[in-house]
This record gives C-alpha cells, sequence and structure tokens, in this order.
C-alpha cells in the first residue's frame, strides 16, 4: 500500500506553554496513511505562508521578514544550508531543480539550485509578490498590485545575460490584491487553467496562455487560500470567515466548457463545503491528497484539520496540534514519475552567486537498477553482428511474407516479391553460417 506524505511548515511563537511539543521545531515531516504520524522534522525555523517548497531530496523554506532560506536535506535529516538573497522573500516554488522566488520589491528570482546561477528579473510589479505558481513551461506570480503574470520559464533561464525579462502577458482583472494562486499541470493550451484568488472577494479562472478569463466566482468574504484538486475538476477556497468553499468546474451547470454560460456571466458562489471551529480560527492554507478524496486545512492557532471530500458528513478531524500558527501544507507524491525518468540528482546545493561565469554542476550517478532495463538498442550495440530476437523477427517477417505471396502466386507482382523474399532467405543462411563459424573460432 502506498503511503502519503505531507510537510507542514509553523510561523511565529509557541501558542502556550506545552511541553508536550518540541521546542524550535519549525517543519514537520507527516505520514496521513495508512497510519498518521510525524516521521520527522527540522528546526530553526519561521516560514509565512508560501514560503514553502519540497523536492524529493531537500525543503526550501524562506523566513519570516526575512532574506534568508533555509535549506534542509530529507535524506540526512539536517540543515544543510542557510541561503542570503539580496531583498527580502515574500513566496517561492520549485520547478525541478530550480527555486523561483518573489521578493517584496516585485522582483522574481531563480536559483538553480544544482550550479549556483542566480537569475533576477526587474521590479516588474510595483509592489510585493504575494504568490507564486510553476507549471511545466511557465511562471505565474501574484501581487499585491492585483496583477498576475505568465512568465515563460525558458525565457527566464536563459544564458544571455543581456536578454531582458519581461513577462508574456499580465492578467489584470482583479481590483484588489491577490491572496492566493492555483495551476493545473496540463501542458496542453487547451487545458492551461489556473486560479487567483485577491481580496476583492473573488476568484477568476483563467486560461493563463491565452490571457482569457474563463469565469469570475464571487464569495461571501475574502478568499486566504485556494488549490485546485489534482484532475483540476473543483477548487476548494478557504476565506477569512471561517468558511470553506468546494466549486465543482464540470456540474450541471458546468462552469467550463463548450456547455458553459458566456465567460462574462459571474457566479455568486454561496453554498459552503464546511466551516472550521471556532477555536482554530480561518484555514490559512490547505492541500488535497494526491487521489483527491482528502483535504487537509492549517490554522493559526496551530491545528490540522482532515476533511473527508467525498464524505456527506463534513466534520473536520483534528490530526495535530503543532502549538504555533501553521502556514503551510505541502503534500509530496507518492510515485514521483518525474524524478523517476531522471538519471542524475543533485547531491548537495550550490549557493548562489550574483557573479555571472562559469558554474560547477556537482552530480552523483544513480546505481545502475534505477537506470532501467536494457532498451532494444543496447541489446543491439552489446551483440556480434545482429542479435537472436532481431534474426528471429526478421525470419517470422519472411514467412509472413512468403504467406501472402503464396496467395497471389499467379500474379506477376506475387512472383516478383517471390523472388525477393528467396533472396533474403539466402542472404539469412550464408549470415548465419558466417556466425556459427566465427563462435567457433572464439570458443
Amino acid at each position: 500500500m502506498l503511503s502519503e506524505e505531507f510537510v507542514s511548515a509553523i510561523c511565529g511563537p509557541p501558542l502556550s506553554s506545552n511541553t508536550a511539543i518540541a521546542k524550535d521545531v519549525g517543519i514537520y515531516c507527516h505520514t496521513l496513511s495508512p497510519t498518521y504520524s510525524i516521521k520527522s522534522t527540522f528546526k530553526k525555523s519561521s516560514t509565512p505562508v508560501g514560503c514553502l517548497a519540497v523536492s524529493d531530496s531537500h525543503v526550501f523554506a524562506g523566513q519570516h521578514e526575512k532574506a534568508y532560506v533555509h535549506v534542509y536535506s530529507r535524506i540526512r535529516g539536517n540543515q544543510e544550508a542557510f541561503v542570503a538573497f539580496p531583498e527580502r522573500i515574500r513566496c517561492l516554488t520549485l520547478a525541478g531543480d530550480v527555486l523561483i522566488i518573489g521578493t517584496t520589491e516585485g522582483r522574481v528570482m531563480l536559483w538553480e539550485t544544482c550550479t549556483g546561477r542566480l537569475v533576477s528579473t526587474p521590479p516588474r510589479h510595483v509592489q510585493a509578490v504575494s504568490c507564486v505558481m510553476a507549471t511545466p513551461y511557465h511562471v505565474l506570480t501574484g501581487s499585491d498590485d492585483s496583477d498576475v503574470h505568465v512568465w515563460s520559464l525558458a525565457q527566464l533561464l536563459e544564458l544571455d545575460s543581456t536578454a531582458e525579462h519581461e513577462p508574456e502577458r499580465t492578467l489584470s482583472n482583479h481590483r484588489a490584491a491577490i491572496t492566493a494562486l492555483s495551476a493545473s499541470p496540463s501542458a496542453s493550451a487547451d487545458t492551461n487553467i489556473c486560479v487567483s484568488a485577491s481580496k476583492d472577494k473573488s476568484c477568476i479562472i483563467w486560461n493563463y496562455q491565452t490571457g482569457d478569463a474563463l469565469r469570475t466566482l464571487l464569495f461571501p468574504a475574502f478568499p486566504l487560500c485556494l488549490s485546485l484538486d489534482p484532475a483540476s475538476r473543483a477548487i476548494c477556497v478557504g476565506c477569512e470567515d471561517s468558511t470553506l468553499y468546494l466549486v465543482e468546474l464540470f456540474a450541471d451547470p458546468p462552469l467550463l466548457g463548450p456547455q458553459a454560460e458566456d465567460a462574462a456571466t459571474v457566479t455568486q458562489v454561496s453554498s459552503t463545503f464546511g466551516a472550521s471551529r471556532p477555536d482554530a480560527g480561518p484555514a490559512s492554507c490547505l492541500a488535497f491528497s494526491y487521489d483527491g478524496t482528502v483535504l487537509l486545512t492549517g490554522h493559526p492557532k496551530g491545528q490540522i484539520l482532515r476533511w473527508d471530500v467525498v464524505d456527506a458528513n463534513k466534520t473536520p478531524v483534528e490530526l495535530a496540534n503543532l502549538n504555533a500558527a501553521v502556514t503551510n501544507l505541502v503534500f509530496t507524491p507518492p510515485l514521483d514519475s518525474a524524478s523517476a525518468r531522471r538519471t542524475t540528482r543533485p547531491a548537495n546545493i550550490v549557493k548562489p552567486s550574483q557573479v555571472g561565469g562559469t558554474y560547477v554542476l556537482t552530480t552523483q550517478l544513480e546505481p545502475a537498477a534505477h537506470l532501467g532495463p536494457p532498451s532494444r538498442l543496447d541489446d543491439m550495440l552489446n551483440t556480434p553482428g545482429f542479435s537472436h530476437d532481431t534474426l528471429v523477427g526478421a525470419a517470422a517477417a519472411f514467412e509472413q511474407q512468403s504467406a501472402v505471396a503464396a496467395e497471389s502466386d499467379g500474379s506477376e507482382a506475387g512472383q516478383e516479391m517471390r523472388k525477393r523474399i528467396e533472396t533474403l532467405e539466402e542472404l539469412l543462411d550464408q549470415y548465419r553460417t558466417v556466425q556459427r563459424q566465427i563462435n567457433k573460432r572464439r570458443s
């Protein structure tokens, strides 16, 4: 059975003098199923909302009101590095081995953790970058200036130091600060959707490649956090009044697709999914499990609540109380297909450097067992002459062609095919004879 794991982060001092909770712990690694437990912890971190990123080997935590990132090794279980940046960090995320950072000055910084290369854009946002999301080919940044910029990830990582960094487009329908972003992992231009939440009490669903606003959702209170479910079929939104909303995109009537109403139609969302307990406060972060059946919410009073999405009874279960404001929840995928395709991974992160020049890439090869089974090309390269499987396949193809030729022996085309097959069979017999002689000499 696959185990579900997630990482949580807290911010601020302890809420009470509870001696049962370890001191100085700022990041927790949890196992959700089959049985809930706290797997490991990392100390000395105060991570605000949106400043936690997790890879298969490291945890990156931006510090509250600081220009620092603490890097923890998940393999060794300790703090690996303390990394300083030129500006205070407001949010961050990962795109492969690249850490993408939004600053209070409106800039976007990209740190290649394998090489130490640091790329910084001009302050294209006039206020702080409040949230950042990475998709397979794009970076989305939301700001307190109410705009969402869409950047090309490839252009941001160009090696040309003279290239100007400009967003591809700007999504500017909101009238107040952006509070949260979520995007689908799709690489198709038709299904590249993202959702932005704002203090104007609205969420807008966008096709961020075209810049089209597909639907506007209005809420009774302004959203603090949101997330698309893993299949991008629903949006969960947590608002400041402690309510949760689950908006299905393809219900009846659908909000998206060919059967949906005109995109200019504004939808008022009033039916709640649930409400947080009064002693917990509004959800400051939320996350779906990998199969979308479980929703976790983190709260400023220290609780992590578990919600069963498919259960009609929307009573949450308290998983843990961390005795400090829970600000981040990140699920780790049980099967990381991207990591499975990689033949190398960073052994250690390289601290960023703003000085251009030669960069050192330090990696270690994975054991051969993780490189996958030998391909057909590998077998052919390592076999003298043609491999046995290739000869068997060729013989089977000749026999199939012989059967076809036998059916049309009376025609001129059939006779010509028969001659060609006989010639190929003679060549194959000659090759087998030569191969046997070579094998005898070697033995």
